[in-house]
């Protein structure tokens, strides 16, 4: 295996080491962050055998979610 020095300011290294995982190396998580990704097709149709109620469960909370959001920025924007 060939190894490389990289060198990185202090932001970096920690923006690096908080994505950091238990048992990974840094060219574990530099892999993991900076490699290839999966185009956004393969995950068309990933949710077609969710039943009907389950969807409507994750619908649901993503509405909730939502609404909690607008809350927040309200309640912050108020102490501004």
């Amino acid at each position: 295996m060939d190894i490389k020095t990289v060198a990185l300011d202090g932001e970096a290294y920690e923006l690096l080491r908080k994505r950091k995982k238990q048992g990974e190396s840094f060219s574990d998580v530099v892999k993991r962050i900076a490699g290839p990704r999966r185009p956004l097709t393969d995950f068309a149709g990933i949710w077609k055998d969710i039943p009907r109620e389950e969807f409507r469960k994750i619908v649901e909370a993503i509405r909730k979610a939502r609404e909690m959001d607008l809350e927040r920025m309200d309640r912050l924007l108020k102490r501004w």
